[in-house]
């Protein structure tokens, strides 16, 4: 038996490395824009949060050219580059895991919702979940909106029962601003240390997918 009735899951990070897809049209979107070129970190940056805020936040940008270059980025990657992705080690074995004992799971993503039902169902996630939210185009929605929606599906009723699994602080404080536990991962994009973890409220870190099956008994 688990504590559990509904796990949670981000995607970039927690269940597919998803850096190629992602840099390669961020790259193609800062050349059709004649924009300054970026670091390696500052690139890795784009991975997992809201393309728009990235974009905005790295070039100080702000409204038509800000979106026009969201829009760009949205053609390349929904055209070329969204399944340019691999799914982590041992997390099929997990999702298996948690059916076994009768853990509803879900996804819950800053991928735009057309792209998350896409790259979940390409990935063959969807055959442990039908559960499956991302963001809306105009990025109104914050990570607690789409874990909201979620919950809300699954029929889970106590939050107690419900924990988040994430490899970044939007995922932590998504969680925390519902009442719901987080499970910290360290091999994705954001977390890259225990120490980076241990800054947000968590039930266990997973250095790699197996752990998480532990941490949810």
């Amino acid at each position: 038996m688990s504590k559990y009735e509904l796990a949670v899951f981000d995607v970039d990070g927690t269940l597919l490395d998803t850096s190629e897809g992602i840099i390669s049209s961020v790259l193609y979107t800062i050349e059709r824009f004649k924009m300054d070129r970026l670091s390696e970190d500052q690139i890795k940056n784009f991975i997992g949060p809201p393309i728009k805020n990235s974009f905005e936040k790295i070039y100080g940008i702000h409204g038509a050219e800000l979106q026009e270059m969201t829009d760009c980025f949205r053609n390349r990657y929904s055209a070329e580059d969204l399944f340019k992705a691999k799914a982590y080690d041992g997390i099929y074995e997990v999702f298996d895991g948690l059916r076994q004992r009768s853990v509803t799971t879900a996804i819950a993503t800053y991928k735009r919702h057309d792209y998350a039902v896409g790259i979940m169902r390409h990935f063959k996630f969807d055959k442990f979940s039908d559960i499956i939210f991302g963001a809306d185009n105009d990025n109104k929605l914050k990570k607690e909106d789409i874990i909201e929606k979620c919950i809300e599906v699954s029929g889970v009723k106590d939050r107690k029962k419900v924990v988040m699994i994430g490899d970044s602080d939007n995922d932590a404080i998504g969680a925390e601003q519902l009442g719901v536990d987080f499970i910290a991962v360290t091999y994705g994009f954001g977390f890259h240390s225990k120490d980076d973890c241990n800054a947000f409220a968590n039930v266990g870190i997973a250095e790699k997918p197996v752990d998480i099956l532990d941490l949810i008994k």
